[in-house]
């Protein structure tokens, strides 16, 4: 891949992956995949979460959620692997690759004949892989400094989404426990130290977290007020 094929694709990533929360930046991810990689046709997003379960995100077109469902039931196919177990999976002929005879079975009919499958990111609970589908055989034949190019990109933009999202349910939580410190202060006239604390033994003494206690009491005035 020539040097000034990178420097452009880079130049083009930075403009299409923009921050924003996760679902926007997981769509930015896979619409850019489709106009600035070549001979990618669709793209989706293959998240495996903490316990096993494969769902997919983002994808360019609704064709694309049958293919990734036939990878996650058969086990097999370049976005389960990417996935699952390997960082990047390619597959130029999907007809002609004994490593995917079923999943071949599946796709090749629909008029995908060539795919790969690019991890983007490993999180404490959950993985996820770039899907990428094209009708051309011999496509990703020779998309190694491509494919390295934008996984990272899009791993930097998926890691500041995650930050994004972390902060706003921080925020949505402590404006939560904020509320249940003011009603249990009311309720039974305790200060705000005292307050917390009576929180935190419910927490505690029911083994349950600190934000769902608060966001109960604060569901049950609401409840009460309507």
């Amino acid at each position: 891949m020539t040097d000034s094929r990178l420097l452009e694709t880079a130049r083009l990533l930075s403009r299409a992956l923009t921050p924003g929360d996760l679902d926007h930046t997981l769509r930015q991810i896979t619409t850019a995949a489709v106009e600035v990689l070549p001979m990618v046709e669709y793209a989706s997003i293959t998240v495996l979460q903490h316990d096993g379960k494969l769902t997919t995100a983002a994808p360019t077109d609704r064709v694309l959620l049958p293919l990734d469902a036939a990878q996650y039931e058969l086990r097999e196919g370049p976005c389960y692997y990417a996935a699952v177990d390997e960082a990047h999976v390619i597959s130029p002929d999907l007809a002609n690759d004994a490593r995917f005879p079923r999943y071949a079975g599946v796709a090749v009919p629909t008029g995908i004949r060539a795919q790969a499958g690019l991890r983007l990111y490993d999180a404490p609970k959950s993985k996820g892989a770039l899907n990428l589908y094209s009708s051309t055989v011999g496509a990703f034949e020779d998309f190694e400094s491509l494919s390295q190019l934008f996984a990272h990109q899009a791993a930097t933009a998926i890691a500041y989404a995650q930050e994004i999202d972390d902060l706003q349910q921080a925020i949505h939580t402590r404006g939560t426990i904020g509320q249940a410190v003011g009603i249990v202060m009311e309720r039974y006239q305790l200060n705000d130290e005292r307050a917390f604390a009576f929180l935190t033994r419910l927490s505690q003494d029911n083994n349950i977290k600190l934000r769902n206690v608060a966001e109960e009491i604060v569901k049950e005035l609401d409840t009460r007020s309507n």
